[in-house]
């Protein structure tokens, strides 16, 4: 595993449960995170959002005050904030299917199911560094572009109407 000196990252933490927050800024502030603040609701991450810079955001989904859906929303529709193309990892319990889909579709980058460990969350974080995804925007998406995958000699069918 490649280390990365983080330390001029600025980190934006959502969470509605002091205790998880604690925890998240706890454990990137020992991968050397240079800088990370917090919310207690999506609300006020936009808020921060309007007038901060950050290079990552990490955020639940559940929570009172503006759900992470919101948030991820707002930010990839370029509301009040600087950066639509951010990269956002949401850390969250509810790991049914719906819930991963309207996450998904609302623009998230990464989604590791809760609790998460700390190497688990630093490996999210690199493969944010290491392969960035392209994004995408269609006439209802705008996001990260969903295909992980890139296989130069892939001969088989496409599979949207407008693929070369």
């Amino acid at each position: 595993m490649t280390l990365y000196a983080m330390s001029d990252l600025r980190l934006l933490v959502v969470e509605d449960n002091q205790f998880m927050r604690t925890l998240l800024v706890d454990a990137l502030n020992a991968m050397g995170i240079g800088s990370v603040d917090t919310a207690n609701s999506g609300k006020r991450g936009l808020e921060l959002m309007a007038n901060n810079s950050y290079d990552l955001v990490i955020t639940d989904l559940e929570m009172e005050n503006g759900t992470g859906i919101d948030l991820i929303s707002a930010i990839r529709k370029g509301r009040n904030v600087d950066d639509p193309l951010v990269p956002i990892i949401v850390l969250s319990a509810n790991t049914t299917r719906g819930m991963i889909t309207a996450a998904r579709d609302a623009g998230t980058t990464e989604f590791p199911a809760k609790p998460v460990s700390a190497k688990a969350l630093y490996g999210r974080i690199l493969r944010i560094i290491e392969t960035p995804r392209n994004f995408i925007r269609t006439d209802d998406y705008f996001g990260p572009d969903r295909r992980r995958r890139r296989d130069p000699n892939y001969r088989g069918p496409k599979r949207r109407k407008d693929d070369a």
